[in-house]
């Protein structure tokens, strides 16, 4: 079990925690690549997988978690834009494969 931020005393303790930071990490990632596959899944077609309004409302509602949990925002707006940036292009991806195993 990885030691809280405030318990590590060596360089050891602080990569075992994010090492398993990490790991969470991963497994959330891909619970959110499941919505975007069920998205695409959903959405009628191409068009609407690119949707401004909604990028700048999961930004807005990011910020404002971070703000309330102590995530700089500095941190959490980048990461945030790039990964809706490459989940976008999974959605995108996986919308024409999609619609290609239908047409088949």
């Amino acid at each position: 079990m990885a030691k809280a931020p405030e318990e590590c005393r060596t360089m050891t303790d602080v990569r075992e925690g994010v090492d398993a930071l990490d790991r969470e990490l991963v497994r959330l990632l891909v619970q959110r690549q499941g919505y975007m596959d069920a998205a695409a899944r959903i959405k009628p077609n191409r068009d609407a997988v690119y949707d401004a309004d909604r990028i700048e409302d999961v930004v807005a509602k990011v910020l404002t978690e971070a703000r309330a949990q102590g995530l700089s925002s500095d941190i959490a707006e980048p990461v945030w834009r790039k990964l809706i940036e490459r989940c976008i292009a999974h959605e995108f991806e996986e919308w024409d494969t999609t619609r290609e195993k239908r047409s088949a």
